[in-house]
C-alpha cells in the first residue's frame, strides 16, 4: 500500500524528533548495543505510527524493546509538546523491532551456500583454465 503525501511528511517529521528525544533520553545506547530508528509508518487516518526500531550488537532485543516501551509515556509527552503546531492530534505510538538486517544476513547465508553447492556440482572452469586446455 503506497503511502500519501501527509503520511510521509508526518513520518518524517516524528522520526526527526524521535531521534532527536531518543539521544536525549539515553535510548540510543542500551545495553552496550546501539538502537536507532530504522523508520516510521503512518496509517492513513493519521491516528497510528508504527516505529520500527534498529538494534545492533543488542544481546536482548526483546528485553530492549520492553525497556524503550516502558517509556513510552514519556516518550510520547516530549514528542506531542514538539509537534503540537503542526499536528492537530498525536498519532498512538507502538514500537516494533526491525528485523531488516537480520533478513538480509541470513539470506547472504542461503545465497553462499547455494554458490558453494553449485560449485561443488558443476565447477566453472575460468578464463585461465579454458586457454591452458586450448593451448
Amino acid at each position: 500500500m503506497l503511502e500519501g503525501k501527509r503520511q510521509k511528511q508526518v513520518a518524517a517529521v516524528l522520526e526527526k524528533d524521535l531521534n532527536e528525544i531518543f539521544q536525549r533520553m539515553g535510548l540510543t545506547m542500551i545495553d552496550g548495543g546501539m538502537v536507532s530508528i530504522a523508520s516510521v509508518k503512518i496509517t492513513p487516518d493519521l491516528f497510528d505510527a508504527r516505529i520500527y526500531l534498529s538494534f545492533f550488537q543488542v544481546k536482548d532485543s526483546v528485553g530492549t524493546l520492553n525497556k524503550i516501551q516502558e517509556q513510552a509515556w514519556e516518550i510520547k509527552k516530549e514528542l506531542t509538546a514538539r509537534v503540537r503546531h503542526q499536528l492537530r492530534s498525536m498519532p498512538q505510538l507502538t514500537f516494533y523491532i526491525d528485523d531488516t538486517l537480520d533478513y538480509v544476513d541470513k539470506m547472504e547465508v542461503l545465497f553462499k551456500e547455494i554458490k558453494k553447492q553449485d560449485d561443488v556440482v558443476s565447477p566453472n572452469p575460468s578464463a585461465k583454465d579454458i586457454a591452458k586446455e586450448e593451448g
